[in-house]
């Protein structure tokens, strides 16, 4: 059971850990503020390329030993009376926030073969609640399944797939109850109201229907919860019979399966972070073979949609942006493929949505998003136009392949969440709904920037911001920096009622679109990965002191926060610069990297040596051990930190930061508050809950004020 300290009075008691075994002390015993819980030591050592490591720490890994749950939830117990004198502003922000969210609300309505679909929220209930009519929106609801209700008596609920038959009888859903990724999968009757026998415990999450309404592919984990196999299901019979259709033998990928919006194809996916590999079997026919496009090369990059007699392959073949081409679905080998856009080094295609008399590209231009329309008949295209100078656009749930109109989405650091359906004849958008912001929220109230800080190379780094109108450049502003920097994932200008209640006390947010991410494209992304890592990391800082050169902020009035990747950013930049920052919040951070990585039973290791490097070679072991946080921990200043995991984290295992912690507070001159705090219930992603989200959000949001000492 946990103990929490909700007050530090005389008489309470405080956990502290010493020499590995949990003793009480009252606190008027020992000075005015507690004592944090000490770690152990009990070295382990081992070899790497001739070279001796030693590891303190490592005994934290194994949460089935008492000791390390007794010293986590001693750190949960300190966490507790650090921030005690934040519970009242806790609840404040709390309020704030839950404030401006509209409680009872509806998703807009999509349509897909005769239904209407749709999602909707109930004051009062953590999760979503998905529904539909048949015909119209005046049509009766019939509920396809509540979260609330599976949810009782449970700490997590996530919802993974959700996909109806093709006749629209049946649906397939996978749910995870711990935060582990691991998915059951249901088919539940939607005449009937009832579930079948057919449930599939610890699978990846996936499923597509075969057209015949009774088969099902869904891909499985190995140990290290790879997607590693795709497996064909009929309904009906006995899981432990289904078919391997497919298995990815290479550890360094993963593998998916989809259906492809004309409802034709099933496509598997196997992708590592640099080669893909695509297959494909007719949907109508599911118990036949699946067939190669084109076998994998190493570097060549290449997915697959479907359009009438061709399949579409956007390639990076001769084009490090990505181009478009088609082959027929007969003879869709590489020797077959024509160009139809052709590659722009400029111009970044994330993606492709194909309907029948039109194509939607997504795009990206000097780091910002758009939505290129192709007309299929004539050949030419266009592009949505957007109003603001940061921004994010994307396309939204369009199931219906013979539609002239594109449902897209649109929102920026000022412009909640907006849904508009495009037609693509006449060039117009029209709004169908935008995310509504209870509480007096007044866009024309705040300001946007976009500005850019040089690297130390000469690169220039997009920097989005936003804060309330009237703000001055004259240092004061506390400033709350964010990125990420990794997998070629784009950290895009988007809003978050939320951050109202830091912009509102005087805060400038600003987000570093650094290297690693893929806003400016797939070079961006090279230049932050492997050997050159470090550039990520750089870039941060030089984002940072543009801020306090512009006369934005000072050191002493900026907070920085990342998760995991970009955890891992936090661990690096306050080894390199810690007196840059004020306060850091590294949430679920990857921060045991030569660890981590020397670990191929782990999930993502193997698969990632793309991304950082295999440690088994000295090359890559120097440079990562040049950078990983654990391993530069040093006896010096640091800013006052939060660290934030959760025990089910089955992405960025808990101990890492338990790790990152117990070295900091052995190694670390300064008195600056750190303070750990682990959900013991969750995984990666955190709270599933919307209201324990925010609660999670209120107390983040509190450590940063408390630290800036700003109460009010």
């Amino acid at each position: 059971m946990k103990r929490i300290l909700s007050t530090l009075s005389a008489f309470t008691l405080l956990l502290v850990l010493v020499g590995g075994s949990i003793s009480f002390f009252p606190v008027s015993l020992m000075s005015d503020t507690p004592k944090p819980p000490v770690a152990k030591i009990i070295p382990k050592h081992d070899t790497a390329h001739k070279e001796v490591r030693t590891d303190n720490y490592f005994w934290l890994r194994d949460k089935t030993n008492p000791e390390v749950i007794k010293h986590l939830e001693a750190e949960n117990a300190y966490t507790q009376a650090m921030m005690s004198d934040t519970k009242d502003l806790q609840e404040k922000l709390y309020n704030e926030m839950k404030s401006r969210i509209k409680e009872t609300d509806l998703s807009v309505p999509y349509q897909d073969n005769g239904y209407f679909y749709y999602s909707r929220t109930a004051e009062g209930k953590q999760y979503a609640i998905y529904c539909r009519k048949k015909g119209s929106m005046d049509a009766s609801e019939q509920v396809t399944i509540d979260l609330n209700v599976l949810a009782e008596g449970k700490n997590f609920i996530r919802l993974g797939a959700y996909s109806i038959s093709p006749d629209g009888k049946l649906l397939g859903y996978g749910l995870d109850f711990d935060g582990s990724r691991k998915f059951t999968l249901y088919v539940k009757n939607l005449e009937t109201g009832e579930l079948l026998k057919d449930q599939i415990p610890e699978t990846a999450g996936a499923f597509a229907w075969g057209n015949d309404n009774k088969t099902i592919f869904y891909n499985v984990y190995d140990s290290s919860l790879r997607s590693y196999k795709i497996l064909r299901h009929e309904l009906g019979f006995d899981a432990k019979s289904d078919a391997e259709v497919f298995h990815e033998k290479d550890e360094k990928f993963d593998c998916y399966v989809g259906k492809t919006r004309s409802d034709r194809y099933i496509i598997i996916s196997t992708t590592s972070k640099t080669t893909g590999e695509a297959w494909y079997l007719d949907a109508n026919h599911p118990k036949e073979a699946f067939r190669c496009i084109e076998p994998r090369k190493v570097g060549h990059e290449y997915s697959v949609t479907h359009h009438e007699g061709n399949f579409l392959i956007m390639t990076n073949d001769k084009a490090k942006n990505f181009r478009l081409m088609s082959a027929p679905v007969d003879k869709p080998g590489m020797k077959n493929w024509k160009e139809v856009i052709a590659h722009r080094p400029k111009v970044k295609l994330d993606d492709i949505d194909a309907f029948e008399k039109y194509w939607a590209l997504s795009v990206r231009e000097n780091g910002l998003t758009a939505i290129e329309i192709y007309d299929v008949a004539t050949k030419k295209s266009h592009r949505i136009a957007f109003p603001e100078v940061a921004y994010l656009s994307y396309t939204s749930t369009n199931a219906e392949y013979k539609s002239t109109k594109l449902r897209y989405g649109y929102t920026s650091l000022i412009t909640p969440n907006s849904i508009y359906d495009y037609d693509v004849e006449k060039h117009e958008s029209t709004l169908l709904k935008r995310q509504e912001v209870p509480g007096g929220y007044m866009p024309e109230d705040y300001a946007v920037e976009r500005i850019f800080a040089k690297a130390k190379d000469g690169a220039q780094i997009p920097i989005s911001l936003v804060y309330k109108k009237g703000v001055r450049k004259d240092g004061s502003n506390p400033t709350f920096l964010y990125a990420y920097g990794s997998y070629g994932i784009s950290i895009d200008p988007t809003f978050n009622s939320s951050r109202v209640s830091l912009l509102d006390r005087g805060f400038i947010y600003a987000i570093a679109h650094i290297r690693g991410g893929g806003e400016m494209g797939k070079q961006w992304y090279e230049d932050g990965k492997l050997l050159k890592k470090k550039n990520t990391f750089t870039d941060y800082i030089a984002s940072a002191e543009h801020l306090i050169a512009q006369k934005y902020t000072t050191p002493q009035k900026l907070v920085a926060n990342g998760g995991s990747a970009g955890g891992l950013l936090m661990g690096a930049v306050v080894n390199m610069r810690p007196e840059l920052f004020k306060a850091v919040h590294a949430a679920v951070p990857f921060v045991d990297v030569i660890n981590t990585m020397f670990d191929a039973t782990l999930p993502l290791t193997t698969s990632e040596y793309e991304e950082w490097g295999n440690p088994n070679e000295k090359k890559f072991y120097n440079y990562m051990k040049s950078y990983s946080p654990y391993d530069n921990v040093a006896a010096k200043a640091y800013p006052t930190m939060l660290l934030t995991t959760g025990l089910n984290d089955s992405q960025v295992p808990y101990w890492e930061p338990a790790k990152f912690c117990a070295k900091l507070r052995a190694m670390k001159t300064d008195n600056n508050t750190l303070i750990f705090k682990i959900n013991m219930g969750v995984g990666h992603g955190g709270a599933s809950g919307r209201y324990d989200a925010l609660k999670d959000r209120a107390f983040e949001y509190a450590f940063f004020l408390k630290t800036l000492g700003i109460t009010q």
